[in-house]
């Protein structure tokens, strides 16, 4: 889920505090200084800052093309997602991020807005095409002036920065140079943004993040072409070009590549004069097996390899799920030992976005004659069991609140990956 700042900071104070009720009096606008509101209620449901044990870390999180605005000023380049979203039909009403909420302007008021809800840190996204328009090469400097001017005021409003390099926001320069992260060029590309921006905003930023889920990136922009930029097989989607059953391990590899390459210039460049931490976010929904035979356990198991698995067992054990390996075969992508070198051991955090939580069972299907990433999942997806929904279903379709789901799911990362540090980086509902 993503949602403008404004609507974040109250959503996310909401989820801590309860619901908030705001009566005005008859004939007034919340909005004229004038104007004082009649009544303003706290129901905390006996949940306060206070409940938190000392040391949590309560933020909120957005991406740049959601918020920022000024998609074609000051120099900022297109990204893929300017592209896609002119698509019509792609998006809602056919909105676009022309101008979303303004942060770019207006990034002291929702820094204030943080500040006033007690928030400790904002995970915010830097633009990689408003620092370098065309990808690589001329620096925009004015572009450079927003992120200062955005980390300097969280400081002095005391809120930690938590900076991630890239949020599904490829400059479209590179797609269009080489094919983007198709290429094994953008692994280079990609360090050598991330090297200038560790050397620009370090001194500032302890916090670092690669890649906002890479998951996503790769599946929802190559299996079904649902994300930009919007390449798939023609059986699984409206796409005109592209190969679900091998694209999407390709990008997948070469984001992983990129992950690495980027912790490698932080830890040999930065690391031991900034001090900071660098790591990945990873989306995860918790997979539970419908019923307890081995069939629905083994189809819940290769889930959560073909989601999760994909990117944290190569960075912690330097190679693909055994279950991928056996399904795609020789259409995965293979590690050199350099390249396994770089990859094992690349965090020194990982973040969990984790949402909802899906039954899975084994649908016993046949080999299809069409193979995709989604269909080497050979698993089905359950919403209920014996009539009884996994959780309160939400707003959005996909999103049902399954609170034991987050807990299986962290549990599984820190008990699967060698205890990592883990960040609940995301969570929500709508």
């Amino acid at each position: 889920m993503r949602v403008p700042l404004a609507v974040a900071a109250s959503f996310y104070f909401s989820l801590l505090l309860g619901t908030v009720t705001i009566r005005c009096a008859a004939g007034t606008s919340y909005f004229d200084e004038a104007a004082q509101p009649e009544t303003v209620h706290f129901d905390t449901g006996g949940l306060s800052r206070e409940s938190l044990p000392n040391g949590f870390v309560f933020g909120t999180a957005t991406s740049a093309y959601q918020v920022e605005g000024m998609a074609h000023k000051d120099g900022r380049g297109p990204s893929i997602w300017d592209v896609f979203a002119k698509k019509p039909g792609i998006v809602a009403n056919n909105a676009t991020g022309d101008v979303s909420v303004d942060q770019y302007h207006r990034y002291k008021e929702d820094v204030d807005i943080m500040a006033n809800l007690n928030f400790d840190a904002y995970r915010f996204s830097i633009s990689w095409s408003r620092i370098f328009p065309y990808g690589t090469g001329k620096v925009n400097w004015k572009g450079v002036a927003y992120y200062n001017q955005l980390i300097n005021y969280l400081l002095k409003r005391g809120i930690t920065p938590y900076a991630n390099l890239y949020h599904y926001d490829l400059p479209e320069a590179l797609e269009k140079k080489y094919n983007g992260l198709l290429s094994k060029r953008v692994v280079k590309d990609f360090a050598d943004y991330a090297d200038f921006c560790f050397k620009t905003f370090g001194d500032r930023v302890k916090n670092w993040m690669t890649f906002n889920e890479p998951r996503v990136v790769a599946a929802l922009g190559y299996d079904n072409g649902f994300f930009a930029p919007g390449r798939c097989s023609k059986a699984f989607g409206n796409c005109t070009v592209g190969n679900s059953a091998t694209e999407p391990y390709i990008v997948a590899h070469n984001l992983i590549l990129s992950h690495a390459a980027a912790v490698q210039r932080y830890r040999q460049k930065y690391e031991q004069k900034q001090k900071g931490r660098i790591g990945i976010l990873l989306d995860f929904v918790w997979y539970e097996p419908l019923t307890r035979s081995k069939a629905d356990n083994y189809a819940a198991q290769r889930a959560r390899d073909f989601h999760v698995g994909w990117f944290i067992h190569p960075i912690v054990y330097g190679e693909y799920p055994k279950t991928m390996q056996n399904i795609v075969g020789n259409r995965l992508p293979k590690f050199t030992k350099e390249e396994v070198k770089m990859v094992k051991g690349s965090i020194d955090f990982v973040g969990i976005n984790q949402y909802t939580a899906y039954y899975m069972y084994d649908p016993h299907l046949k080999q299809p004659k069409q193979v995709g990433y989604q269909q080497d999942w050979n698993a089905g997806f359950a919403y209920e069991k014996n009539g009884v929904p996994i959780g309160p279903r939400a707003n959005s379709y996909w999103l049902y609140n399954v609170p034991w789901g987050m807990y299986k799911a962290l549990m599984y990362i820190k008990g699967h990956y060698g205890n990592p540090t883990v960040i609940l980086s995301e969570n929500g509902t709508s």
